[in-house]
């Protein structure tokens, strides 16, 4: 995106990948929850997270080293002119798709097309900003673009590639759980039982293996992912050995429950890995199109009700920081004080409609750790009469005598979300709301926040050192009506949009970094959600048989670095 790639063209491996690594085990991994469905590509149905990193493949892929940097995968060479008004990739001629066809440009022209109309939400905005799609010789084509986005020849190069010959003239939206999309990736789905597991075996005809982007990588013969109804069950499946690694983002327990037999005997190894990625986006978020939430007093209310120190203490021991922004813990995150300079500038023209404190300064309030949080739930009560609600007989009403009433809508296998529900439900009844919290399984969980119906929800949005084009489904205005979107707090905000199309367009490094600053502050102080704490290392616990290089990436522990590029060690 900006500069040059970090690695030679000649480069053996990626930095943090074992170029010699041995292949073969089996390891087990746990998720909560279950499956409908083993299609990633569409909005149907829920798919296990992991299953687009291991059975399919791009033109490029990225590095997870290097922010806004992508290598060839199924293209061996890329072109783009300074302005970046179109892309052109050259196919590898030996890639092939899992059944051993070739990968054909019809193949790469098609799944362009078919997950452009088709696919998943995320998919249409690159389609909508496609001018025309070109074959310019047997194995290369060339994509014109229609707006100024200097990331879509990135975003371009990420998009999957699916068979031509098994989806055309069928239903891709609407397959049934048994009619799973064939790729080209290292690993295929070789078992599976609804809801409960899915076997994935690595591919020993795999047509990538001496690509130096894959050396190293997937080692493993067979990865199982099992799943379980709740956390607490899949911990004490992983303490009794049926599952090979857990991650933990509880810091408490990290340092008090991870003392079981097979820690003490050696068997089991605790790993800490460090990043600087940002700290995105986990806590309560609200949805403004519909009361109480749409006005921006009762969001701070809220906020200032959620007693953040008792509850970070009572859950996790205090010991990890809260997140502040949606970017903090990273050069890209919001500086405090009132905007300053380009960030400033950028704000300017909408000063008369951002949310207070955004250009001024905003920060989420610091409680005295006490459970009563008195000057928290005074400065709620005095926002929420602002807003029109006052305490009638032990009750919030407005002036037409209405409770002010709400539901948080939680998972059944989010133990740690409700356990910080109920101890916020406990103070905003103190204020006199009708508040109730409501749990479902994984599936109606999808469903209903994919259309937006819940009041109050939890809400995890990870970001990245390159924010791009998927802001724009992540609190785009467009995307606060589409379903299926990640705009779950329904955001529709000319100056979020704008900040987010200065960021596409900026033309080097410092005008991109004060958009996303910009950015920031406007989805910091528009109270969307009440945030929790932030992860600022990765926690693994794993079998002593599996490995990792000494080199870590700067993203840490993601989603793309166990297992990838872990190996077995029977020795």
């Amino acid at each position: 995106m900006y500069g040059t790639p970090a690695l030679p063209p000649d480069f053996v491996s990626l930095p943090y990948a074992r170029a010699d690594a041995p292949k073969g085990g089996r390891i087990t991994l746990g998720n909560t929850g279950g499956f409908d469905s083993l299609n990633p590509f569409v909005r149907k149905g829920t798919v296990p997270w992991q299953l687009r990193f291991f059975t399919h493949e791009s033109l490029m892929g990225r590095s997870w080293d290097e922010p806004f940097t992508l290598y060839g995968l199924l293209a061996e060479s890329v072109e783009v002119p300074d302005d970046r008004s179109w892309v052109e990739f050259t196919l590898r001629e030996n890639a092939m798709f899992s059944d051993g066809s070739p990968v054909t440009m019809e193949d790469v022209l098609f799944s362009y097309e078919l997950l452009g109309t088709e696919g998943h939400p995320r998919y249409h905005s690159l389609a909508a900003q496609i001018d025309a799609i070109q074959q310019t010789g047997p194995r290369s084509l060339r994509i014109t673009f229609n707006t100024d986005n200097r990331e879509l020849a990135l975003l371009a190069g990420m998009r999957p590639i699916l068979s031509r010959a098994q989806w055309e003239g069928r239903d891709f939206a609407n397959a049934p759980l048994a009619d799973f999309p064939m790729g080209t990736g290292p690993y295929v789905i070789s078992g599976y039982e609804a809801g409960r597991f899915v076997e994935l075996t690595r591919n020993p005809e795999y047509w990538g293996m001496d690509v130096p982007f894959r050396k190293g990588t997937h080692n493993f013969d067979s990865i199982k992912l099992d799943f379980y109804g709740d956390a607490s069950v899949l911990f004490e499946a992983f303490k009794g050995g049926d599952i090979s690694a857990l991650r933990e983002f509880n810091a408490e327990k990290w340092a008090t429950q991870y003392d079981f037999p097979a820690i003490s005997r050696g068997e089991i190894v605790k790993s800490e890995i460090p990043h600087q990625k940002p700290s995105g986006m986990t806590g309560f978020v609200m949805n403004t199109r519909k009361p109480p939430f749409d006005d921006w007093r009762v969001r701070e209310a809220m906020i200032q009700a959620f007693n953040f120190e008792f509850i970070n203490d009572t859950l996790t021991g205090g010991a990890q920081p809260r997140i502040t922004s949606y970017f903090s813990n990273s050069s890209l995150a919001m500086m405090p004080g009132a905007a300053q300079g380009q960030v400033a500038d950028l704000l300017a023209d909408f000063a008369d409609t951002i949310p207070p404190g955004t250009l001024e300064g905003y920060a989420l309030p610091v409680s005295d750790g006490s459970a009563r949080n008195r000057k928290g739930i005074r400065r709620a009560m005095s926002l929420l009469e602002e807003a029109g609600w006052t305490a009638q007989d032990g009750q919030m009403r407005n002036d037409s005598g209405e409770i002010l009433s709400f539901t948080i809508l939680l998972a059944q296998n989010s133990s740690e979300n409700i356990a910080i529900a109920d101890l916020y439900v406990s103070a905003l009844k103190r204020l006199g709301m009708n508040v109730a919290i409501e749990t479902t399984d994984s599936a109606q969980y999808t469903a209903r926040t994919n259309a937006f119906d819940f009041d109050m929800t939890t809400y995890r949005r990870a970001l990245s050192l390159s924010p791009g084009n998927e802001q724009r489904f992540y609190w785009g205005s467009e995307a606060a009506d589409q379903p299926g979107s990640r705009n779950w707090m329904g955001v529709a905000s000319p100056a979020v949009d704008a900040m987010i199309n200065r960021m596409l367009s900026a033309r080097g490094q410092d005008e991109f970094v004060a958009a996303v600053r910009a950015l920031d502050r406007l989805l910091t102080a528009g109270r969307y959600v009440i945030p929790f704490w932030q992860f600022t290392e990765g926690r693994i616990a794993h079998v002593k048989e599996m490995k990792f290089s000494d080199t870590l990436p700067i993203y840490g522990d993601g989603p793309s670095y166990m297992p990838e590029v872990w190996w077995y060690d029977p020795s």
